[in-house]
């Protein structure tokens, strides 16, 4: 890929990326707050606004590199990426095993709305064709956007309910454990994160996602043909 192909399709990556994250954050800060815990709702953090999210390192260096590299050629790092965390304090919940359940769903089902929305709004445009109703120079790049936002989003929310520390899905499985697996959430605080980094280099994320693509674009595209 050439420097004047990589800049655009970076540039649609980080858009989609920085909203998919914004919207994963902001939810898990809206949903504790209607807990009962205004902890993110006062430090700003219940807005799509990036600034509110971003992590210098999760959001911005490591995607970048990781979608140059991959892009040039040499894969040297998995795409991902992550946003500062939302502060919570689960001792002002009310119901408090209900808040840590729908608190940590919160940011996979906005992500899994926000995948369903591109999802239908590509699907209509492909079956009315109203994707050629735009000009032509704008309709690679509208479809590249729709599919990186559903793509993007549906892999957020497959990836987050991994039950590996820090992930959404740990949270919920602490909630469903009873006391005797406590030995088992102990191994995983302690190195969840470590085994989470390697699944995702040997590739075991890509094996659980290649299904799951496979039926998406199967459905994109059904009764197109």
């Amino acid at each position: 890929m050439t420097p004047e192909q990589l800049i655009p399709q970076l540039v649609i990556y980080m858009v989609v990326l920085l909203l998919a994250i914004s919207a994963h954050e902001a939810a898990h800060a809206w949903m504790s707050h209607r807990f009962g815990d205004d902890t993110a709702y006062l430090l700003g953090r219940v807005t799509l606004n990036p600034s509110a999210h971003i992590d210098p390192i999760g959001t911005l260096l490591i995607p970048i590199v990781g979608f140059v590299a991959g892009a040039m050629g040499g894969g040297m790092f998995p795409l991902i990426g992550w946003g500062k965390p939302t502060p919570v304090n689960p001792l002002r919940w009310r119901h408090k095993d209900l808040a840590n359940v729908m608190v940590s769903l919160a940011g996979i089902l906005v992500n899994l709305s926000l995948a369903i929305v591109a999802f239908l709004i590509f699907k209509v445009a492909l079956m009315t064709g109203g994707l050629y109703a735009i000009p032509q120079s704008l309709q690679e790049p509208v479809a590249v956007f729709l599919v990186r936002t559903m793509m993007m989003n549906l892999s957020l929310a497959v990836f987050n309910l991994l039950p590996f520390p820090p992930l959404d899905g740990s949270k919920v499985l602490e909630t469903f454990l009873p006391a005797s697996m406590q030995p088992l959430l102990e191994i995983l605080e302690r190195y969840g994160y470590f085994i989470l980094i390697g699944l995702l280099y040997i590739g075991v994320f890509d094996v659980i996602m290649r299904p799951i693509r496979g039926l998406i674009y199967y459905l994109l595209f059904l009764g197109l043909r």
